[in-house]
């Protein structure tokens, strides 16, 4: 373990006229990242990860992108080419990606008081203080998660998360801010001028079908649309597009998770690096995150009466599909094969094999506290009810979370059975058998 001491930024920064900036941490090239950590061989090479079943191009490195791989091309027809540029090529190994974001999003943890992750590699943070200040943690977090995890990150500064994205395409692209651009320390003229830079279709909420009409009506960069009519925008594409507007006007519409108003609920919401196209494996994510929810509630000591699921495609694709149901429960529960059994009953006879799913959540809500259901059995006749949710409790407490699961989360091996990976890499941070050896010279 490093001896590198963090610092708590938590509110010790607040000035009473300065209002709090959000910062979007996202880690560079993240599969990649995360397969350097544990082989240093791989630094400065051209490397990709590969789908599952070794399928298809996921993520690739600089290196990479430089030697002109693509996305999503298909690994059997570019190997042998591949291999002759020196690529090479790793299966993808989800549980070491997984645990790494984690480790990231528990070190963030240290430098904020409110974070939302928004996908396995990008969180949204609130940092208060001068822009000087804030721009001086951003780069105390960029040593940090560099140091204590090994990961490269590249952190965008404003005062909207639609900003902060546009911030952080700046801090990725130009080598002379060393990965960190916070837009309040420009002028307003000189946003004005990056903004302008930008195609209104690059803009975070703005799809490329949309970005068509908005052409049709003189909206070409991201400043065209700021200047926009917000009312006339609203009238024509919905209350979305009008806070994409507000919030390229620096208006923070869209609050942190931790910060909503209505924060009595629970969510589990992620978006996929990989689409997902079966309905097995949807079933298996609504088993994860009804299982997690379930744990957050029973942790809090609270009941949910009501439940909701949802499941959608890429809003930004052709043919975008969304599903989203709502359901009670008989009585307030806080049992995960109640749960599990049904967002399956409810969500699963939407979800349509062969859709391209990016994103699927779980919520929960209407919360009472659990001792006042406590019931009375006056004849002391009525079964004790199985405890599913301590006994996953105290599993998960003694050997991970990964260790027992409900339903299809339950079945950890199947997924290496329907997985073809003949190059991953050891699952160094999670399985003794796999840590990695180091040689002293």
């Amino acid at each position: 373990m490093s001896s590198h001491t963090v610092s708590s930024h938590t509110g010790s920064s607040r000035t009473g006229s300065q209002p709090p900036s959000i910062a979007i941490v996202d880690a560079n090239n993240f599969y990649v990242s995360c397969e350097r950590i544990f082989d240093p061989r791989l630094e400065g090479k051209p490397v990709v990860v590969l789908s599952n079943n070794d399928g298809c191009v996921i993520a690739r490195s600089q290196e990479a992108k430089t030697l002109g791989i693509d996305m999503a091309a298909s690994w059997q027809s570019i190997a042998a080419e591949a291999a002759a540029k020196g690529v090479i090529a790793r299966s993808s190994n989800y549980e070491l990606y997984g645990d790494i974001s984690a480790r990231c999003v528990e070190l963030l943890g240290r430098f904020t008081s409110s974070q939302e992750v928004y996908s396995i590699d990008e969180s949204f943070i609130r940092l208060t203080g001068s822009a000087e200040q804030v721009s001086g943690i951003a780069r105390e977090i960029r040593v940090a998660t560099k140091k204590m995890i090994g990961l490269p990150v590249s952190i965008g500064i404003a005062s909207s998360k639609t900003l902060a994205k546009l911030a952080n395409r700046g801090s990725k692209s130009s080598a002379a801010l060393q990965g960190v651009c916070n837009l309040g320390s420009y002028a307003p003229a000189q946003v004005t001028a990056i903004l302008a830079s930008v195609d209104a279709s690059d803009v975070w909420g703005i799809g490329s079908r949309t970005a068509q009409k908005l052409a049709g009506m003189g909206i070409h960069t991201a400043a065209d649309l700021r200047d926009t009519d917000a009312v006339q925008l609203r009238r024509r594409f919905g209350v979305n597009q009008e806070r994409v507007v507000q919030e390229l006007r620096g208006v923070d519409c869209l609050p942190l998770e931790e910060e909503r108003s209505d924060r009595e609920q629970i969510q589990f919401s992620r978006s996929f690096a990989v689409p997902i196209s079966t309905v097995a494996e949807l079933e298996e994510v609504l088993s994860v995150y009804t299982q997690r929810a379930a744990a957050r509630l029973r942790e809090q000591g609270s009941l949910a009466r009501m439940m909701g699921c949802t499941a959608s495609t890429s809003p930004f694709r052709d043919n975008h599909v969304s599903h989203a149901v709502s359901l009670a429960f008989p009585d307030p529960t806080d049992d995960p094969v109640q749960m599990y059994r049904a967002a399956i009953t409810a969500l699963g006879p939407q979800l349509q094999a062969g859709q391209q799913y990016v994103r699927v959540g779980v919520s929960l809500y209407e919360f009472s506290s659990r001792d006042s259901h406590a019931s009375l059995d006056i004849f002391g006749t009525a079964p004790a009810p199985f405890a599913a949710g301590a006994v996953l409790d105290s599993i998960a407490a003694k050997y991970g979370q990964e260790n027992l699961g409900l339903g299809r989360a339950g079945l950890k091996t199947n997924r290496a059975w329907t997985m073809r990976r003949e190059m991953v890499s050891p699952r160094a941070t999670t399985h003794w058998d796999e840590l990695i050896t180091v040689a002293a010279k």
